[in-house]
């Protein structure tokens, strides 16, 4: 039997907090394995992993539908939950999402770029300034 965990430490580990984890609890993402005797939520690793699959997905801005329908694919590979169609759509499916992930992955790195090139403006202006040798740019002129 897998060992079981009380939310405290779920959160510690996966980096939730507990209104997190119970939200993804209320919309049927992660459902906590078992409950004790007194209704606390228990959670396994396999658990904790779905919460961390959730965990990569939310900074791509994968809907919650989306990630359902993930972790419904990594389920019926594993064997965890039946599935209506065979291993290879599951395979083509998962591998659709990595080229979603892949796609929103890259529009991060293009908009990390501009952030940085813009912090990196920012510190050559406040360098210029504190010299006193560099006056203020002009603002671009609008047609």
């Amino acid at each position: 039997m897998s060992r079981l965990m009380q939310i405290g430490e779920v959160v510690e580990r996966v980096g939730y907090s507990t209104r997190t984890i119970r939200y993804y609890d209320e919309m049927g993402l992660v459902t906590p394995s078992e409950r004790s005797p007194g209704g606390f939520r228990l959670y396994t690793e396999m658990d904790v992993y779905r919460l961390l699959v959730l965990k990569r997905m939310k900074p791509l801005d994968f809907t919650l539908e989306q990630m359902r329908d993930l972790l419904g694919i990594l389920d019926a590979l594993d064997g965890r939950t039946p599935s209506e169609v065979g291993r290879e759509e599951l395979f083509d499916r998962l591998d659709a999402f990595r080229a979603a992930a892949d796609a929103k992955v890259e529009k991060l790195r293009e908009r990390l770029a501009m952030a940085e090139e813009f912090a990196q403006q920012l510190r050559d202006e406040a360098a210029g300034r504190s010299d006193g040798d560099s006056p203020a740019p002009e603002p671009p002129v609008r047609a």
